[in-house]
């Protein structure tokens, strides 16, 4: 790709038009000396660190320069980011160093993700990759498998992952490392989370939003973020934006969001700067905690954060083939692309390695010398890879019986305001270890009860500052994800309730996360953290009213396409259903959980003891609308979804009436992975079992709440496919009705009866010999309907009543207020 043309290395920002006195808002500090051992420690961790980020990139084998460099010691691939590494260890080496100072607690959120030689450097050295993967010992043989193995198929990833000691943030999707770090501190009232935001990260739009999340720390309950953005001035082959930014922008914008904005760019003794810049943010934290810790909180405390000015790939050759190398763009990844074919940049490399002079540095077993040790922690678990937090954190929640909430069987209950209650007692019982990430939609979702105990956590609101509030709303759906995530990987539970349709908006956040927990499960030292849970709810069958743009149920094929042992998705069909399985996923470890369902009020088909059963086998036969419980069925009609199954429910109930010598049998699907084909999920069914269930060889009609291509991929495989017919949510809708949508996607009572007309033909002769009159009685009705929506704006009376398959009646239902 071709880049920028400039005529200097590290161009500065132009000057803006921005008064000079906004520079009065930038933090000022007095210059001080370190002391001597502290400064040389320092230098010496950072020297050592480098050298091996780099090596890291370019070597197979000599990795302490014994002797002169040959093109056999460079790797066949050169892969990694060295323009990110210089300034990632130097913030690594002073948050060791003031952790080693005030025993603290302290974490190390990194937002350039490709920054990997840098971490992994410096966890070397301070012990930890030995600590967690003896092959990394703190000798010459651990720091040969370190160098040699980086970016191989052997070795560590290129990208930081759940595979890096120390971290909770998944490298690679840039935008998200400040949210997860601001997460991670809620509720850990001694933990500082330092969060490095690279500059071209900076131009996300979740990393935008994550600004304002210092905005939701209530200080007297818990820690505090360091942002560091780092402006090294460049990607990939351009500058950036905040590169671009002179100090007076970058400071009004950073006030603006509320921040004290200190300024770190002395690179002639950038140690002493940043030592000071780090302890004045530390004291400003404590002071901020102390005020509300004490009961005197203040009001819009503007927090420390930290703008740290370097060249981009500092260290590297100044100039290749005639080319700025530091300070530009082509230092962002690999400076020295053809070390392994050409000469003089083989020769270039051995000068940039040799001008670390490592092996000062190192011992001659190849420890670290004491100079360098004096700065790390001597608490292993104060080292920032080896913080407990990180990695052995989990608190198990005390979730109470569901049965305490059961809704009487017969009744009408909305399953987001039933299982509002269960939550209240769940914050209540969990109040250090439970949070709701809501995007400003839980009264709208009818999951207001709630608040009956707690209230929102928005501290620059005086009417909910500094009162403990359990719920975080934010209309971010990036930042609810973040705060989800850095408060899960440290140990505690969040439930993310949302609009169905806007839950796509996380799609690729919830993917990064669950590479993160798949790595994490695979490694040797992660232990189990509680399952990540959505609350998809405002589903497209009743957003009716808010139209298209609200119609959309494709983040269930998004956890569909995960792996196995994370994939989970429920539909539950009623309120008793939706509370066993929220308790369920609540308790449950490792997992991503979808749960959708309704918030209107909706039939209680089940009690709580047919419900416990339900959810346990993830489907079954409802006996009270199937024809004699459902005993040698011509077709098989299955209901995924709550609405869904209502339609079903009336498709069973009219067609005792139109066609009673057909034999129904009625199936309700809650765990929709029990579908997939045996063997290919822990819950998938037997080949027995879904023909027990579905039977072997009668026609089955699935009426889906998804979208019909998810139900085709989890069945694909199990016999006699050719029997399956399914209707689902197929792009259609508007502003209408609740039935019009219905009506729109083929799911109604209608086209289930059709299904099941034409399922049951295939072998009942009566129903065969009636096929055409029910058939076209069935597409008058279609008509009949569509024409009175279309003329009224409103679905025939009784639409929702409910069928009553004792009596015959129908128990009277209203479709429910839309909001």
């Amino acid at each position: 790709m071709p880049g920028e043309v400039i005529d200097r290395p590290n161009p500065q920002a132009l000057p803006s038009h921005i008064p000079d006195d906004v520079l009065k808002l930038a933090v000022r500090l007095d210059k001080s000396k370190l002391d001597e051992t502290d400064y040389n420690g320092l230098k010496q961790f950072r020297r050592a660190a480098n050298y091996i980020a780099a090596a890291m990139i370019f070597l197979g084998d000599n990795v302490l320069l014994e002797r002169d460099l040959t093109f056999d010691d460079i790797k066949p691939r050169l892969l990694g980011h060295w323009g990110t590494c210089p300034g990632l260890i130097l913030v690594y080496s002073h948050l060791n160093f003031l952790v080693r100072k005030y025993d603290i607690d302290i974490i190390f959120v990194v937002g350039p993700g490709h920054g990997a030689p840098a971490i992994l450097a410096s966890l070397w050295l301070e012990g930890s990759m030995g600590r967690f993967y003896p092959q990394y010992s703190r000798d010459r043989k651990g720091l040969h498998n370190l160098i040699t193995g980086f970016s191989t198929p052997h070795g560590l990833p290129s990208h930081i992952n759940a595979e890096t000691p120390g971290s909770i943030h998944e490298g690679g999707e840039l935008g998200y490392a400040l949210s997860v770090a601001f997460g991670a501190v809620m509720d850990k009232p001694d933990l500082i989370v330092a969060c490095v935001v690279g500059d071209g990260e900076a131009e996300t739009g979740p990393t935008a939003t994550a600004w304002h999340a210092a905005k939701y720390i209530d200080p007297a309950e818990s820690g505090a973020v360091i942002p560091i953005l780092h402006v090294n001035g460049f990607k990939i082959s351009e500058r950036t934006v905040s590169g671009c930014m002179d100090d007076k922008e970058l400071v009004s914008l950073y006030t603006g969001y509320g921040y004290q904005c200190r300024i770190v760019d002395d690179l002639e003794d950038i140690d002493a700067d940043m030592h000071r810049s780090m302890e004045w943010a530390l004291s400003e934290i404590r002071h901020i905690q102390k005020a509300a810790r004490s009961g005197k909180p203040i009001m819009k405390p503007r927090w420390p954060m930290i703008v740290m000015r370097t060249p981009k790939g500092w260290g590297a050759p100044k100039k290749v083939n005639g080319e700025f190398m530091e300070g530009s763009f082509r230092a962002h990844q690999v400076p020295l692309m053809a070390a392994k074919t050409d000469d003089a940049e083989l020769k270039e490399l051995q000068k940039w390695l040799e001008s670390y002079n490592a092996k000062e540095l190192f011992t001659k077993e190849c420890d670290i010398n004491d100079t360098i040790a004096s700065i790390i922690p001597l608490d292993d678990k104060r080292k920032l890879g080896q913080q407990p937090i990180t990695y052995d954190a989990h608190e198990g929640l005390k979730v109470p019986d569901w049965r305490q909430y059961e809704v009487k069987k017969g009744s009408l209950a909305s399953c987001m305001k039933t299982i509002g209650e269960l939550l209240d007692q769940v914050l209540v019982d969990n109040p250090h270890s439970m949070r709701i990430f809501s995007p400003d939609e839980l009264v709208s979702n009818k999951l207001d009860a709630v608040f009956r105990h707690t209230g929102r956590n928005f501290q620059w609101d005086e009417f909910s500052n500094a009162r403990g509030g359990r719920v975080i709303e934010m209309l971010s759906e990036h930042n609810m994800q973040g705060f989800l995530q850095g408060y899960t990987l440290t140990g505690r539970t969040g439930l993310f309730p949302s609009y169905e349709s806007f839950l796509g908006i996380v799609h690729t956040m919830m993917i990064q996360y669950s590479k993160f927990n798949k790595m994490a499960r695979e490694s040797t030292f992660r232990k189990d953290i509680s399952s990540i849970n959505y609350l998809e709810t405002s589903t497209w069958t009743r957003q009716e009213h808010n139209g298209f743009s609200h119609q959309n149920p494709s983040f269930i094929g998004a956890v569909l396409n995960l792996k196995p042992s994370a994939a989970r998705v429920y539909l539950p069909p009623d309120a008793n259903t939706f509370l066993s399985t929220i308790a369920h996923c609540l308790r449950s470890k490792n997992y991503v959980n979808l749960m959708v369902g309704s918030k209107q009020p909706a039939p209680v088909f089940l009690s709580g003891d047919e419900a416990e059963s339900h959810c346990r086998a993830g489907a079954s036969v409802w006996k009270f609308a199937s024809v004699d419980d459902g005993l040698d069925p011509d077709v098989v009609l299955v209901g995924i979804g709550a609405e869904i199954t209502f339609e079903v429910i009336v498709a069973a109930a009219m067609l005792r009436k139109m066609a009673p010598s057909l034999r129904v049998r009625v199936v309700n699907v809650t765990d929709l992975l029990i579908l997939e084909l045996e063997g290919s999920h822990p819950h998938a069914l037997t080949h027995a079992d879904f023909d027990a269930l579905f039977t072997a060889d009668r026609p089955i009609h699935f009426n889906y709440h998804g979208y019909a291509k998810e139900l085709q991929g989890l069945l694909w495989g199990r016999p006699n496919l050719q029997r399956i017919s399914i209707e689902s949510y197929d792009e259609e809708g508007s502003t209408t009705t609740p039935f019009d949508m219905a009506l729109r996607n083929r799911v109604s009572r209608y086209h289930v009866a059709e299904a099941a007309v034409k399922g049951g033909a295939t072998r009942n002769e009566k129903v065969r010999l009636e096929q055409h009159e029910l058939l076209s009685t069935i597409r008058h009705e279609i008509t009949k309907t569509q024409e009175y929506i279309m003329k009224t704006s409103k679905d025939p009376d009784g639409t929702f009543d409910v069928p009553d398959f004792e009596s015959g009646k129908t128990v009277q239902r209203e479709a429910g207020y839309a909001d």
